[in-house]
């Protein structure tokens, strides 16, 4: 059976990638390190899997860093080295959103659907959501994606968001919304490699 036509990939109420962007924010070893909500490998592993998604698409990308003009370490090397053409916006402000050159840039990629993720999910997540959502923006955090100082942490930080109108995803659920349709034969090997072959096969 043939497939029905797509729905208008811009006005689509769901995730698509020319509707989207995706906000990476202090994935750094200080910040990693200090993730106890969740096991730390498997947290590197899902945010890698997710700017995979990013560039098999085309999803734009807006990366912030914090302080590393100030000696803190730069983005850990295995998103780094997929997320290649991304330029780090270095910022102290804590508040993501605060950051004039982020803001910019987030604006600029003329996305309203903001696929975010941040460490830690209660302090470099929840604070520039609520004031994206604030904005009109629509969050999706990807939930696996991003951790917490404590269980606690993470789960009042989500929930925090979640409040106030973010839309929760997983990373796989991410995959499906972008592919949407095996017919779209161009990522399909990607997306196959991402979910199944590198992740969910190789876990078994």
């Amino acid at each position: 059976m043939a497939s029905q036509s797509p729905r208008d990939p811009v006005t689509d109420h769901l995730l698509t990638p020319q509707n989207a962007a995706l906000v990476v924010i202090d994935y750094q070893p200080s910040q990693v390190q200090t993730v106890t909500s969740m096991d730390r490998e498997l947290l590197v592993d899902n945010i890698v899997s997710v700017a995979r998604l990013a560039r098999t698409f085309d999803v734009p990308v807006v990366q912030s860093t914090i302080n590393v003009a100030n000696g803190q370490q730069p983005t850990i090397p295995e998103l780094k080295a997929v997320l290649t053409h991304s330029v780090e916006l270095d910022r102290t402000v804590i508040n993501a959103w605060e950051d004039p050159a982020f803001c910019r840039a987030v604006e600029a990629t003329g996305s309203r659907k903001l696929i975010m993720t941040a460490l830690w999910t209660e302090v470099c997540l929840a604070f520039p959501a609520l004031d994206a959502l604030r904005d009109d923006f629509e969050v999706f955090p990807v939930v696996a994606a991003v951790g917490g100082t404590s269980p606690e942490a993470h789960r009042s930080g989500l929930e925090r968001i979640g409040q106030a109108g973010a839309q929760p995803i997983s990373w796989v659920s991410l995959a499906c919304e972008l592919q949407r349709d095996w017919a779209r034969v161009d990522t399909v090997a990607d997306v196959v490699d991402i979910v199944l072959i590198t992740r969910l096969l190789a876990s078994v």
